[in-house]
C-alpha cells in the first residue's frame, strides 16, 4: 500500500450537525435562528473546492504561525493580526488561538518528531472571530477557523486547546492514513482527532492517563448548558443532556452502534467506540498516555499499511500489530483487551 497519499482538503467541524439541528429545533428563536446560520455555514465550507496550502521550504522545529481576524464576517482569511514570534495582542481569541496552534505542533514534534500536519513543517494559520455568533471551528484542509460562539450555549471556540489539536490532527489524518470520512472509516477519523486532541491537552497539562479528564470540548458549554463537554471518552454518551442540545448519542460499545444515514454515517456517534477503547488501553498501561498507548495509535496512522476504507475491525488489528512490533506482549494484550472490551473483537 502507497504510504504516501496526497492530502484531502475536506472541512471538519468540531461540533456535529445533529448537536446544531438539535438547537435549531428545541433552542429560543434566537439560538434557533443561529444555529441554522452555523449550520449554512458548515454546508458552505464543506462543498467548496480548497486548494492545499503549500508546505515551508523546509521542515523546521518551531511552527509558522499567522492567526488573522475575519472581524465577524464571513471572508477567509480575514486581517492578520498576530504573526509568529509577535507579542500577546490582548484579545483572548487571538492569543488562544496562536498558544493552540503552538502547543499542537509541539505535541507532534516532542512526541513524534512530526514537525507539523505534513511533517514538513506546513505553515499553521488561522482565523478568528469568523462570522455573527457562529458556533463552530473547524479545519478547512487549508487554516484552522473559529467562531466566537453565541455566549448562550457556545464559548468562544479558541476556548479549548483538545479542540484545536482535534481539528489539526484532521491535517495529520489527511497526509497519513486518509481515513474515508463517512461511516466506520469515518468515525475513525474523528476518533483518531478525539485522541490525539486529547493527548495535546494532556501532553500541555503534564498529566498522566490517570490524571486526564478525557472530555473533548470541556469548557466549551457555557454554564446555562447541562453538560460538561461535546464528548466523553471515558463514558461516551454522558457528555452533555440538555433541553435545547439533546442527549449525548455515543455509544461505548458495539451493541450499541447507530445505524444512520445522518452525520455522514453517524461519524461523529460511533467514534465514542474506538474513543473508548483508546480510553481503556491508555488507563490501563498507565504513565503518559501519549508514550505508548498514544505511539500505537499514531504508529497505525502512518504505517502505510492502513486502507482509507478501514473498518473498525481492521483498525483494531493495526493497533494490535503495531503495539506488538514497538513494545511488547503486556502492551499488545492492553490493546487486544481494550477492543474486545467495546465488543469490536472477540
Amino acid at each position: 500500500m502507497n504510504p504516501f497519499r496526497p492530502i484531502r482538503p475536506t472541512v471538519r467541524c468540531i461540533v456535529p450537525p445533529y448537536l446544531l439541528e438539535s438547537i435549531a429545533r428545541n433552542g429560543s428563536p434566537a439560538q434557533r435562528d443561529r444555529a441554522s446560520r452555523s449550520l449554512v455555514l458548515d454546508v458552505v465550507h464543506r462543498t467548496s473546492r480548497l486548494t492545499p496550502a503549500r508546505p515551508a521550504a523546509a521542515a523546521a522545529d518551531s511552527p509558522q504561525r499567522t492567526v488573522s481576524t475575519a472581524d465577524d464576517a464571513e471572508t477567509l482569511p480575514g486581517r492578520t493580526v498576530r504573526a509568529e514570534g509577535a507579542s500577546a495582542t490582548g484579545d483572548a481569541a487571538v492569543d488562544e488561538a496562536y498558544d493552540g496552534l503552538g502547543s499542537t505542533y509541539d505535541f507532534y514534534l516532542r512526541a513524534y518528531d512530526r514537525r507539523s500536519l505534513d511533517d514538513k513543517g506546513l505553515p499553521l494559520p488561522a482565523t478568528v472571530h469568523y462570522g455573527s455568533d457562529y458556533d463552530n471551528a473547524f479545519w478547512n484542509g487549508e487554516r484552522m477557523v473559529f467562531g466566537d460562539g453565541d455566549g448562550e450555549l457556545f464559548n468562544r471556540f479558541t476556548i479549548a486547546v483538545d479542540v484545536i489539536g482535534h481539528e489539526l490532527t484532521h491535517g495529520v489524518t489527511e497526509n497519513t492514513a486518509a481515513l474515508t470520512y463517512a461511516n466506520q472509516p469515518g468515525a475513525l477519523n474523528e476518533s483518531v482527532s478525539d485522541v490525539f486532541g486529547s493527548l495535546v491537552k494532556q501532553h500541555q497539562l503534564g498529566q498522566d492517563a490517570g490524571d486526564a479528564d478525557w472530555l473533548i470540548g470541556a469548557g466549551l458549554l457555557t454554564d446555562a448548558v447541562h453538560g460538561v463537554a461535546l464528548r466523553s471518552m471515558k463514558a461516551p454518551g454522558t457528555a452533555y443532556d440538555d433541553p435545547v442540545l439533546g442527549k449525548d448519542p455515543q455509544p461505548a460499545h458495539m451493541r450499541d452502534f447507530v445505524t444512520t444515514t445522518d452525520d455522514e454515517g453517524g461519524v461523529h456517534i460511533n467514534s465514542g467506540i474506538p474513543n473508548h477503547a483508546f480510553y481503556l488501553v491508555a488507563t490501563a498501561l498507565g504513565g503518559p498516555a501519549w508514550e505508548v498507548a498514544g505511539r500505537i495509535w499514531y504508529d497505525t496512522l502512518v504505517s502505510g499499511d492502513l486502507a482509507a476504507d478501514a473498518d473498525f475491525a481492521a483498525f483494531a488489528a493495526a493497533t494490535v500489530q503495531a503495539a506488538a512490533a514497538r513494545f511488547g506482549s503486556t502492551e499488545e494484550q492492553a490493546v487486544r483487551t481494550a477492543w474486545g472490551a467495546v465488543g469490536v473483537t472477540g
